[in-house]
């Protein structure tokens, strides 16, 4: 996998920066004060900081901002990238430092004089986040990308803060490749394997066959692979960190590694986009590598049905009747509406065999999601208004947009089937939350539960807060935070 560029903590020396070749950070304050490294740059440089900062280019800046000056005289440096930062900056500014930094580093190595920033971990985690490429399928991308190196005032401190946040950033970049993988890399099998080797971190991983999904009885989730040559699977992530005999938080993920829709076959402009349907298994599988890496006090299991959407001669047709793992009946009016039923059994599967003390389900379900709220927010459909709140709370502490969508009965009238329990789309109107609604019937009233539709924010075309653009790992830090929030145990 991509992997966060190395980030190590030391002690301010300054006499280690004339000499250092790369990039040289310094942060600056909104009045222009420089702290004891900054004035050693400014120094080397015969008053270039001070110069900047008389002809009013600093007071335009915004905290997070950054000001590159190139080919410093008086310093081995290639450049010296100026931050805008508060001494008592949040952690959002800290990291949008972090972020401005990551993306200006490129290849090269950056030494951070952060001696007096206050929260230098988030600067880091800002970093790690940004400076992402996917170049796996790439021959010519062989280029070392050199490390960052933080100068702090207290670095071993630094270092066990900054430790979780960067577990978190690498579960960000497992996503971030799963979601980037083309369809003829990604299959179901090779996803399977990929979760598979996270038991070195000490995740347990069960993965459930064909066979033994048809003896489960889940026939809305095989459904959609049966046009796939490749197998339909369920792959279970376990993390026992909290008290034994707790109930997990059960995270559930969509996991269709191509969707061409099916014999109901979505048109062609743009069908190679669908590489990303698996987003919302991506999201819990990179989560489930974060709270593994860290060490998370808590008790959380994700579950993800991988399956591949394609026409064939066995393909389910419209019209056809399946029947869930709950018992219910379904009728598959459009094929393309095939994330709602690989869901549908993996939520009853976790249910029945976790007994869940909530339940967050996520998937690239609708298009209607992005017409109502666009690629900054994801939505949020729940059954419990303290569970969403906690959510939405995670979500915006970690700068993660996400909105809350109603549910309501009236909406399942949409659903009505004449020859089964239910249809598995309600036509154009609030397809979004008809969707939602489809999903609920499976959810037991006792067990808090959200819906995640994340099909706006999983893989983007132009750069977010902390990606380039393309895949975005959305969710990883939110989930993240839910969990240490509200889930983790001292």
């Amino acid at each position: 996998m991509t992997t966060p560029v190395t980030i190590t903590f030391a002690e301010t020396d300054l006499d280690h920066i004339a000499g250092f070749e790369g990039r040289v950070a310094v942060f600056i304050t909104e009045e222009g004060k420089l702290d004891l490294s900054a004035r050693r740059v400014n120094r080397l440089t015969k008053g270039a900081l001070n110069r900047m900062i008389d002809s009013g280019a600093v007071a335009k800046m915004k905290p997070g901002d950054l000001t590159t000056l190139n080919w410093p005289a008086g310093m081995a440096a290639k450049a010296v990238d100026v931050v805008c930062l508060e001494r008592n900056a949040k952690t959002d500014e800290a990291r949008k430092a972090g972020v401005a930094l990551g993306k200006a580093k490129g290849k090269d190595a950056l030494l951070a004089l952060a001696g007096q920033v206050r929260r230098p971990e988030d600067v880091a985690q800002g970093i790690a986040l940004r400076a992402y490429k996917f170049t796996a399928r790439k021959t010519a991308e062989d280029e070392v990308v050199e490390p960052v190196s933080m100068m702090v005032s207290k670095p071993a401190e630094v270092e066990a803060a900054a430790a979780p946040l960067l577990a978190v950033a690498e579960g960000v970049f497992f996503t971030r490749d799963l979601v980037s993988e083309p369809a003829n890399h990604l299959t179901t099998t090779e996803f399977a394997k990929r979760i598979s080797d996270m038991k070195s971190l000490g995740l347990k991983v069960t993965v459930l066959e064909e066979d033994k999904l048809e003896s489960l009885g889940m026939g809305c989730l095989l459904s959609v692979g049966f046009g796939s040559a490749s197998p339909s699977k369920v792959a279970i992530m376990e993390w026992n960190g909290g008290k034994k005999g707790d109930a997990p938080l059960a995270l559930i993920g969509k996991g269709v590694v191509f969707d061409t829709g099916g014999i109901s076959l979505k048109p062609a402009a743009g069908m190679e986009d669908m590489t990303m349907d698996m987003g919302g298994a991506g999201v819990v599988a990179g989560t489930m590598r974060a709270l593994a890496l860290r060490k998370a006090k808590a008790n959380v299991v994700g579950i993800v049905g991988l399956v591949e959407n394609m026409p064939s001669e066995r393909a389910t047709r419209p019209g056809d009747v399946v029947t869930s793992m709950k018992g219910d009946t379904v009728e598959v009016i459009n094929t393309d509406a095939e994330g709602r039923l690989v869901l549908c059994d993996i939520m009853h599967y976790a249910q029945e065999t976790y007994k869940p003390a909530a339940m967050v389900d996520l998937a690239t379900l609708t298009g209607a999601i992005i017409i109502a709220l666009g690629h900054d927010k994801a939505g949020v459909f729940s059954n419990d208004e303290e569970f969403c709140k906690t959510f939405l709370k995670s979500a915006e502490a970690e700068g993660e947009g996400a909105w809350h969508m109603p549910l309501d009965p009236a909406y399942d009238d949409l659903l009505k089937s004449n020859i089964a329990d239910m249809k598995n789309v309600g036509g154009r109107a609030a397809g979004s939350i008809t969707a939602a609604q489809f999903l609920k019937r499976f959810v037991r009233d006792d067990v808090p539960w959200i819906h995640l539709d994340i099909a706006g924010t999983a893989s983007v075309k132009a750069e977010t807060a902390y990606a380039p653009k393309g895949a975005t790992g959305w969710g990883v830090m939110a989930l993240n935070r839910l969990v240490a929030d509200a889930y983790e145990q001292g």
